[in-house]
């Protein structure tokens, strides 16, 4: 059986920007797991004549119906009765609802109170969507042969739950879930998304496995997505795609679903016995914090010095203070010196830095707002590499970009290092 799902999220506050809207993108990510298609999401707001355009609008195009939201005991939880009196149905009041908020309740030490009696009311004909986890429960419900309903809480962990333990078993009891959408995330930094789409457009035309390419956050990524009736069998057609594509990539792709930069830099040093310390200056501690975030990253990574005054940067990093007078605290030798300094101090084996100006302020025709040098020392040598990442996007985008590039640029020399060893 074919499905073409809409999922309808309910809650003025996701409309206002107050909540993230995490459903939809949850149940997104579990409908291609399915191999169920999806072509639609609404949000909308506690209005019961809003929630109708959008129901009306959902099943002229949609056969599974997905709302989460709107569940709860307070006035504005409004999806159960406005898809009752959608469809001209009464509500009716459930003794096992009822009796299980009464147990939950009694359990929890509160008392039920009549504004959380409405959540046992339900449209004539649905059957309970359990909710083992919370109070509020949802329906499954076709209220034409044609159309189905599956209501959920907005609160995420309630909703994953109900999904997987009750709504994944109804569907597959039904025909829907057969076959599946698998999906592999290549990931690439150092390079446009342009560019990397002229490289691989040839791809763009496949029908199964898909590729689709996208940028977020200073990095390029390529999905490639395949229908099958097994999660191995797509692995296997997306296997040989994933190759040409790294092969196309070369030293810019450096990974894959959940690998980051640091996780990666980590197992490659980890590999080698390798140490890693570093110095920042604009960036704060955030290339610390994105290593320190991988488990296990103590085997590798010794620690750090923010170095954001000068009097640090010369007392505990060794900086030449002529140099910082000649050339400035951003300036490729004051880079170099850090990312020595560092590795000298804590005794490892690579020493990385970062200098540059973050703004707003404090930029200069000679060196600009987003100016940023970084340092790389190890056992042969120290070099520095410039980036002029702009202004224009703000201080915490060009923090951002220096961390991640930092780990970028040790990554493939780490790389690169690899290569001579393997292939003298």
């Amino acid at each position: 059986m074919t499905a073409n799902a809409e999922i309808i999220c309910v809650g003025t506050e996701l409309l206002l920007g107050d909540i993230l809207n995490t459903n939809a993108q949850f149940l997104a990510q579990e409908l291609a797991k399915l191999g169920i298609a999806h072509y639609y999401q609404t949000v909308v707001g506690d209005n019961p004549e809003r929630i109708k355009q959008a129901i009306a609008i959902a099943c002229d195009r949609a056969q599974l119906l997905i709302f989460t939201g709107g569940l709860g005991p307070t006035p504005d939880d409004l999806t159960h009765a406005t898809v009752a009196d959608f469809f001209g149905v009464p509500l009716i009041e459930r003794q096992e609802i009822l009796e299980d908020l009464n147990q939950k309740f009694t359990q929890r030490g509160r008392i039920l109170t009549p504004n959380n009696l409405k959540q046992a009311l339900l449209p004539e004909g649905a059957d309970i969507l359990t909710n083992a986890t919370g109070s509020a429960p949802g329906i499954i419900w076709q209220p034409r042969p044609d159309l189905t309903f599956l209501t959920f809480p907005g609160v995420p962990a309630e909703m994953k739950h109900m999904w997987q333990e009750v709504a994944v078993p109804y569907l597959k009891s039904l025909g829907w879930g057969q076959t599946t959408i698998y999906s592999r995330t290549l990931k690439f930094w150092g390079i446009a998304e342009s560019t990397l789409a002229e490289k691989v457009h040839s791809f763009f035309n496949m029908k199964n496995p898909t590729i689709a390419p996208y940028a977020n956050n200073g990095e390029v990524k390529l999905r490639i997505s395949a229908l099958a009736d097994a999660d191995a069998t797509a692995q296997e057609m997306i296997a040989p795609i994933e190759q040409q594509l790294r092969q196309i990539g070369g030293l810019d792709c450096y990974g894959a679903d959940e690998d980051t930069l640091a996780s990666v830099v980590g197992s490659l040093l980890q590999a080698t016995d390798a140490t890693l310390a570093v110095a920042e200056s604009c960036t704060g501690g955030s290339l610390g914090g994105m290593i320190t975030a991988v488990p296990g990253s103590s085997r590798h990574f010794w620690g750090g010095i923010i170095s954001y005054d000068n009097s640090v940067k010369v007392g505990l990093l060794g900086v030449n203070p002529e140099d910082l007078a000649r050339q400035g605290a951003v300036s490729p030798v004051v880079a170099e010196q850090m990312a020595a300094g560092v590795r000298d101090r804590l005794n490892t084996t690579w020493g990385l830095s970062i200098t540059g100006v973050a703004g707003p302020d404090g930029g200069t025709p000679s060196k600009p707002v987003g100016l940023v040098y970084i340092g790389l020392a190890g056992l042969e040598g120290v070099q520095s590499f410039e980036y002029r990442f702009g202004a224009m996007r703000g201080r915490d985008w060009i923090r951002h970009l220096s961390a991640h590039t930092a780990l970028d640029q040790l990554r493939r020399k780490l790389l690169s290092k690899e290569r001579l060893t393997n292939h003298p």
